[in-house]
């Protein structure tokens, strides 16, 4: 116990020093949210891969559906990787860097309002923004308490209310900068860690051979004299494999937090350095999570809600704490670095994007356009502080909504994941993408997949969920490109002069 509690409060006092030394960069809104858009390869990479991968994976995903699918669960995070890192950097990293600059965008809502020129967009995607980040950052209170819990022993009431207090301190002091700083370490810890883990795991089963045969020895659920499906290449169910991999994987595209990492970054060169990075970080961290919980099933059946159903979130846990107390010890910040800077991120997007496109909603002028009533550098900079000021309030008010859910959550953490992924990808995936690339799409087209994503979400919530919440988030996201193309096809297009002044970055 001494040696846990020592390696967390050294870790805990590392984070709040990165915000203190990093808090001189936040005066201004482009300093608070992108850090000066000057942020490196290396840290750009790491804030996107810890980003992505938080106690929802570590704890949630990787016990669930280790559990449903077994070692094809690590067809997850091979899709993460590849699709969630790879694809999201190549398609979208460059284009937008360029345009979000060139239109001087901070957010997804204000890219949605520039480049679709309807302010009204930009006020309906914060709001979408702010209230379906929420049940995510719920999810992932959770899933850090649950392991905390475990580790320490701490009622889970009070480790959620730490993790809130501490992850609140250092993003108010030092903004997106102490963020990116704060998840490069922690990005050290989770990849060294998860290795660690596996090899210990594999060790107490035997080693790997030997867990693997266990593995393929056990009985299907649905049919008791089947074996084997569980230690097969795509498991004994691969059509709802499929919609976890496209959730989880095409899912980072459309997100916020995720996009907005691309803003930040110095130069294209710096995109081509951090692809590689992030690539390389997935494939350890997402396959090495999802591969550790198809094992799940050797530890004994997890403990059983008062519904009647499995207490998956327990899955991880179980494997868990038969290691050494120092492994517990790694396994505890793991999970924190984690989880901290996935809370970190989105707390920062959510606090930004109320306050420049709600309460501070800036008249946008196109490249090229002379903006009227113009304001002196003196008020200009009063304003910007005050911007400044208004998302640390907002900070502190986003996570006291989140932790009153995380306080009474719902029955598994991969729920909370799946409406907040569905809602958010589902409305500005499809949108966002085909704004950087194609110059035919509409204003319409966004507000139909605006109401798609978020109708088809909320609807099938609303009827108890009568399709797996994965499920509906991946329809949700693909739907959204066939929309898109249907309604531009018949809708009044952008002026061409407009068109042309965005796309002229690319040139």
């Amino acid at each position: 116990m001494i040696i846990k509690i020592t390696l967390t409060i050294i870790f805990l006092a590392v984070m709040i020093g990165v915000g203190i030394y990093t808090r001189k960069q936040t005066s201004s809104v482009d300093g608070f949210v992108l850090g000066g858009r000057s942020v490196g390869p290396w840290l750009t990479a790491f804030a996107f891969g810890t980003s992505y991968f938080s106690a929802v994976v570590f704890v949630g995903y990787a016990g669930q559906f280790g559990w449903k699918y077994g070692l094809s669960s690590t067809w997850i995070g091979v899709g993460n990787a590849v699709i969630g890192s790879l694809l999201a950097w190549l398609i979208l990293g460059r284009r937008t860097k360029l345009m979000t600059q060139h239109i001087e965008s901070r957010t997804m809502p204000d890219f949605f309002g520039t480049r679709f020129a309807d302010q009204g967009l930009r006020i309906v995607a914060s709001v979408i923004a702010f209230v379906f980040l929420i049940p995510y950052t719920a999810g992932v209170y959770k899933g850090i308490s649950t392991l905390f819990e475990m580790g320490f022993g701490i009622p889970y009431e009070y480790c959620v209310i730490i993790m809130a207090a501490l992850t609140a301190v250092y993003v108010i002091l030092g903004g997106y900068k102490a963020t990116a700083m704060n998840d490069f370490i922690q990005g050290i810890i989770m990849l060294f860690g998860i290795v660690a883990v596996i090899l210990a795991v594999l060790n107490i089963q035997g080693g790997l051979f030997n867990a693997v045969e266990r593995l393929a020895a056990m009985p299907s659920d649905t049919d008791p004299a089947v074996n084997g499906g569980f230690a097969s290449w795509f498991g004994p169910d691969p059509w709802n494999l499929l919609g976890v991999v496209v959730l989880t994987s095409l899912g980072t595209w459309g997100l916020p937090q995720m996009v907005g990492k691309f803003y930040s970054i110095t130069d294209e060169s710096a995109i081509h350095r951090g692809t590689v990075i992030s690539t390389v970080f997935a494939f350890v961290v997402a396959g090495g999570c999802y591969f550790l919980g198809g094992f799940g099933r050797l530890f004994g059946m997890p403990p059983v809600l008062p519904n009647g159903k499995l207490a998956f979130d327990s899955i991880v846990p179980s494997m868990l704490v038969t290691l050494p107390d120092v492994l517990i010890a790694l396994v505890v910040l793991l999970v924190l670095s984690a989880s901290m800077s996935t809370l970190a991120s989105l707390v920062l997007t959510s606090s930004s994007t109320m306050t420049l496109d709600l309460i501070y909603r800036d008249k946008k002028s196109l490249p090229g356009e002379v903006e009227d009533g113009a304001i002196d550098d003196i008020v200009a900079e009063k304003i910007e502080r005050r911007k400044v000021v208004v998302m640390r309030v907002l900070i502190m008010f986003f996570i006291a909504i989140s932790l009153l859910i995380a306080l009474n959550p719902p029955t598994f953490i991969a729920q909370l994941m799946g409406i907040s992924w569905g809602a958010l990808a589902g409305a500005f995936l499809a949108p966002f993408m085909l704004g950087l690339y194609w110059r035919g799409i509409t204003t319409a087209s966004v507000w139909a997949c605006f109401a798609w994503g978020v109708g088809i979400t909320v609807v099938n919530m609303l009827l108890g969920n009568p399709i797996n919440p994965i499920n509906c988030g991946a329809i949700a996201m693909v739907g959204g490109f066939p929309i898109c193309w249907l309604v531009s096809l018949f809708t009044k297009k952008l002026p061409q002069q407009t068109v042309d002044s965005i796309f002229k970055c690319y040139e």
